[in-house]
């Protein structure tokens, strides 16, 4: 049966071009299945039955996997059957009557400004890693970019003298991304220093190394981030919050839309209007709390209390 996934998995390697994540999420998915196949008494992929498929499912809700990862694995079963269907590997296809849950849109969670400034904070730059881990953190906020992006960018990528980065995005799409003061002395400083003390080879590409001087992974860079995010107090936190942050102070900036859709790579518009939502969102957030205020200090003059400090202004009101 392992034998099958491989195929499967090359099959998208070659035909569909997909990302090393994708490869690697669904020949996950797909040996997980093929464990649980021999459990229930299948030998091969001709004997899995939309029963055991269905078993499969419920066993995946049973160990409260999040409705997101189910969706995708069902996703890789019915591509992966209809893989083996068309190569005549299976007389009939076993998917046809398993559903897929519905997945609810989600608000990409966010930083705030502070903390944002917290999780820097929380860097020290006094060793090679942390100049390292600094000019990450820098260049993610400064950016947007994906963190797979990120670690697979080489110093090559890296123009310091016209403040940007070259960034090779999904099917191959590429883009350049201005980078901030800060993120470009936080890089010069890594390169000049931090870099150089953790490679062990000169001719070594990678712009961000590990401490074998081999290019980072996108595993060791989140087990970074996660360090990082318990000592600033940080406890929601994902490998793309930093993005999420940025896409936000464009739009709060007033950058156009469409240019921060280019800034993302976001290959359709639709996905960067999330950000207008979260705006938005966060936006009637805080007239609320400014309501509340007012609310609070017309009661209390009215109580004859003028000791109650004024309402902050909005940024239109300033």
């Amino acid at each position: 049966m392992e034998r099958e996934i491989q195929d499967y998995v090359q099959a998208l390697a070659s035909q569909k071009k997909s990302s090393e994540n994708t490869l690697g999420a669904y020949r996950t998915d797909l040996r997980q299945l093929a464990s649980f196949a021999c459990e229930s008494g299948a030998q091969s992929w001709a004997e899995v039955t939309p029963e055991l498929l269905a078993g499969f499912v419920d066993e995946l809700n049973r160990r409260q996997y999040a409705t997101t990862s189910i969706a995708r694995k069902i996703a890789a079963v019915k591509s992966f059957f209809h893989y083996l269907r068309a190569s005549d590997a299976i007389s009939s296809e076993p998917t046809s009557g398993l559903g897929t849950p519905r997945v609810e849109k989600y608000m990409p969670a966010a930083l705030s400004h502070d903390e944002v400034e917290r999780l820097l904070a929380a860097v020290t730059t006094d060793t090679p890693a942390g100049q390292r881990d600094h000019a990450m953190l820098q260049c993610l906020y400064a950016t947007g970019m994906r963190v797979t992006e990120l670690v697979m960018t080489d110093v090559s990528d890296l123009d310091l003298a016209r403040g940007h980065i070259r960034c090779s995005g999904r099917n191959g799409r590429e883009r350049l991304l201005p980078l901030r003061p800060v993120a470009q002395h936080a890089l010069a400083e890594y390169l000049n220093d931090g870099r150089r003390a953790l490679i062990h080879n000169g001719a070594e590409p990678s712009l961000f190394v590990n401490h074998h001087g081999q290019r980072l992974t996108r595993q060791g860079f989140w087990l970074i981030m996660k360090g990082y995010a318990k000592t600033a107090g940080i406890s929601r936190i994902t490998p793309h919050t930093l993005r999420h942050s940025f896409a936000l102070e464009m739009l709060g900036r007033g950058v156009e839309l469409r240019t921060v859709q280019e800034l993302l790579g976001h290959a359709n518009i639709s996905t960067t209007q999330i950000y207008s939502h979260l705006q938005q969102a966060r936006a009637s957030s805080i007239d609320s709390v400014l309501d509340d205020i007012e609310a609070l200090q017309e009661s209390s003059l009215r109580a004859g209390d003028k000791r109650v400090p004024a309402a902050p202004q909005t940024a239109a009101q300033r």
